[in-house]
């Protein structure tokens, strides 16, 4: 697969990410648009960059491909932003491109398909971050080790995170001030999360709901897990990564790293996870919050700036999205999620990919360290739509306009809770998720659901494991 396409066979295997193999054998009636050989000027030259397009507007693609020409001239750079629903149904898009013989030379990869694209598809980064170490030193200085570490796999280096989002826990201050409540310290427990949700309950309507959340793999049930002291699959470290940490990271910052998360053996009936499923029932039961939705979540910026919805686990990302729905800084805030057997966190991050089907890989890796320096990230992410990799972009100045008051917490979240990890993402990781949303709704359906859900779950877990990505 160095540059050759995908077979047929192959892309009906990989198909099941999202859009469901027997929908991609069904595109050929659109194939010209799906793969793109019908935009003008398709086969220019242009190194060409995909990426998600609702998170990527015109503003976006002009700030990128103006300012990469005035540092690389003689690189053309053509950026096509995917219309897709969700990272899913993108990643589905970009394969079946591959599969076209149209494929991108750099993919922009959340941590939901790092592992997937990195095992069969992408180009490790070592040979070149070790060439440019003089040039990347400042960068790495930035970026905390927690995030590259999310971009590596079996030891290599696949990526350079550009952004993330921890699941920390957003608040409506309206909210808290009817219910005569406190804004959380730090250190808050479970205990103090569910008093609070009580608290507010008692102050509001009927059409009100203290905790709202969505059904899917950040931000879902997963930050419970990881509260809870467990997780979805078994996790540990892959051997490898010492020539990246020792010349990037200090001794403190380097110990117990390794060479990328294994996410393996599927633990859905463990105690600890069947605990926070019943936990979550039990709020459910109390009124205090619904059943999780699917979804990514964008339908809760209207209902929790209206004051409807209380409490909601989010990233950075709403700290923007919330500013454009007209919410004052001062209106809402967040705090770290809180502390039950651990205060660990989760997170996503993402970065480009580089394709092994690239012919032009020597120029992609120039995109790729453009696109990590700190200029073109103070352009691109200038409304708060994310959360910058780099550390040193968290400052008062940007969340001045739109908030919150704690906006520390975003960065803190990794600098403060050093086992905060990112969401467990093995090359399997489509048919994983859609095992756990299906059976999460199930799980929460009544309270006597939850033991007999998670064994079918971990039933349909371990087939998923077994499948060959």
């Amino acid at each position: 697969m160095t540059d050759s396409n995908l077979t047929r066979r192959t892309l009906l295997r990989y198909g099941a990410y999202g859009a469901g193999a027997a929908a991609l054998a069904g595109t050929a009636a659109s194939w010209d648009r799906l793969t793109g050989s019908d935009i003008p000027g398709r086969d220019d030259g242009s190194l060409t960059v995909a990426t998600l397009g609702p998170a990527y507007g015109p503003e976006a693609i002009r700030t990128l491909t103006e300012g990469f020409r005035n540092v690389h001239p003689d690189i053309k750079l053509r950026i096509n932003a995917v219309q897709a629903v969700d990272w899913s149904d993108f990643f589905a898009k970009i394969l079946t491109q591959i599969a076209a013989g149209t494929a991108p030379d750099l993919v922009y990869v959340a941590t939901e398909g790092v592992q997937l694209f990195a095992k069969s598809l992408g180009v490790p980064l070592d040979h070149y971050v070790r060439r440019d170490a003089a040039e990347l030193k400042e960068y790495f200085a930035d970026v905390h080790p927690s995030l590259v570490e999310s971009m590596m796999y079996e030891g290599r280096l696949y990526q350079l995170p550009v952004e993330f989002n921890a699941a920390d826990m957003y608040l409506n201050r309206q909210v808290l001030q009817r219910a005569g409540a406190d804004f959380p310290a730090p250190d808050w427990t479970r205990d103090d999360f569910t008093a609070l949700l009580r608290g507010m309950k008692k102050s509001s309507g009927s059409q009100f709901t203290p905790y709202f959340w969505t059904n899917r793999l950040w931000g879902g049930v997963v930050p419970w897990l990881f509260a809870g002291g467990t997780n979805l699959l078994t996790e540990s470290k892959a051997p490898g990564g010492a020539w990246l940490w020792d010349s990037f990271y200090p001794a403190a910052e380097r110990e117990g790293r390794g060479g990328g998360f294994r996410w393996t053996t599927p633990q859905a009936t463990d105690d600890r996870v069947e605990e926070a499923y019943d936990y979550l029932a039990s709020l459910i039961q109390e009124g205090l919050c619904t059943r999780p939705e699917g979804g990514n979540g964008q339908n809760l910026v209207g209902v929790f700036s209206t004051g409807r919805v209380g409490v909601t686990p989010a990233g950075g990302f709403w700290a923007g999205g919330l500013h454009l729905a007209g919410m004052k800084a001062d209106a809402f805030d967040v705090q770290y999620f809180p502390r039950w057997r651990t205060q660990r966190h989760q997170f996503g991050a993402a970065g480009y990919a580089l394709l092994r089907t690239s012919r032009k890989q020597d120029e992609a890796w120039e995109f790729i360290k453009y696109a990590a320096r700190r200029d073109t990230l103070m352009r691109l992410f200038d409304t708060n739509q994310t959360t910058p990799a780099r550390r040193s972009m968290l400052t008062a100045g940007r969340y001045e306009e739109s908030g919150p008051r704690h906006w520390q917490v975003f960065y803190d979240t990794l600098d403060k809770f050093p086992d905060t990890g990112p969401i467990p993402a093995p090359p399997q990781v489509a048919e994983v998720t859609e095992v756990l949303l299906k059976y999460t709704g199930t799980a929460l359906a009544s309270p006597r659901s939850v033991r007999p859900a998670l064994r079918r779950m971990q039933g349909d877990l371990e087939k998923a494991m077994e499948r060959d990505v």
